[in-house]
């Protein structure tokens, strides 16, 4: 197996490619990342050094990498932040590429607009590049709970709220739509939901007090990996979520301000699956 990463990168802490590789690296996949910045660190410091990588170059390793015949042998894409049209205009020319190598490539993307917190994080109008070409573009679509209100047009206070939203957004096109962070049954939890054809499932885990930059790359990383190896979306979701956890706890128990990404990985599945339907 071999994943395409479309992703920014920073040398310092663990933020979308930084993440992601190393995650898909130690579940046994190889990975091609393309990085779409360069940053020393990510955005939450008070400083940031380095560059984003203009349009035309990442559209000429795009290119690059097609030559060397690897599209062929991708299984899927996975995306994150994009940061401006522009670099969405060329995860779309790479998806099409791949597609066209591979036609049974899964394209895994992790629309990252926001939170509740900083509101958007994006320039304008990309919010709604990611709703009206790239959202139903994608096979499996990973949210967190300010990116599917978005994307659902409403506003999600509970589960319920979560799963009909998450509905919706299945019908632009996702098979699978997997919310993040969203409401827990009570103030100290948060939840994960999981929808597909077969089902939707929810795993629901004591809310850490920890800086988490980085730890939604890792959920989307693992949730693939697993579904990759199993096929089967409640596995996917369990393992991932499980996973992640572990990583926070470390980082908790650490005093870390980066996620503690290389600790031990902790007891598997601690938390299970509810069915909600």
């Amino acid at each position: 197996m071999t994943i395409l990463s479309i992703q920014s990168h920073v040398a310092y802490g663990y933020v979308g490619n930084s993440a992601a590789v190393p995650v898909l690296q130690r579940l046994g996949i190889e990975v091609v990342p393309i990085n779409t910045v360069h940053f020393s660190n990510h955005t939450g410091y008070e400083t940031v050094r380095g560059h984003v990588l203009a349009p035309e170059t990442l559209t000429e390793i795009v290119r690059g990498i097609e030559e060397r015949g690897a599209f062929a042998d991708v299984t899927a894409v996975l995306t994150g932040y994009l940061g401006d049209g522009a670099t969405g205009r060329v995860v779309l020319d790479a998806l099409a590429r791949v597609r066209r190598a591979s036609p049974r490539a899964l394209y895994v993307c992790d629309p990252v607009m926001g939170n509740k917190k900083r509101g958007f994080y994006l320039r304008e109008g990309v919010p709604e590049l990611l709703r009206a070409e790239i959202v139903p573009r994608a096979d499996i679509l990973l949210p967190n709970a300010f990116e599917l209100a978005f994307l659902a047009g409403r506003e999600i206070e509970t589960a319920a709220d979560a799963l009909a939203a998450a509905e919706i957004v299945r019908a632009m096109g996702p098979k699978v739509v997997v919310g993040t962070s969203l409401p827990g049954p009570r103030d100290a939890e948060l939840s994960v939901l999981a929808l597909s054809a077969a089902g939707a499932w929810q795993v629901t885990t004591p809310r850490l007090e920890v800086l988490a930059e980085g730890a939604g790359d890792c959920f989307a990383a693992m949730f693939l990996a697993h579904y990759l190896a199993s096929g089967a979306v409640e596995d996917a979701l369990v393992r991932a979520v499980n996973g992640v956890h572990g990583i926070l706890e470390a980082t908790r128990d650490q005093g870390r301000l980066e996620l503690a990404l290389l600790a031990p990985p902790r007891p598997d599945q601690r938390f299970q699956a509810i069915r909600l339907k």
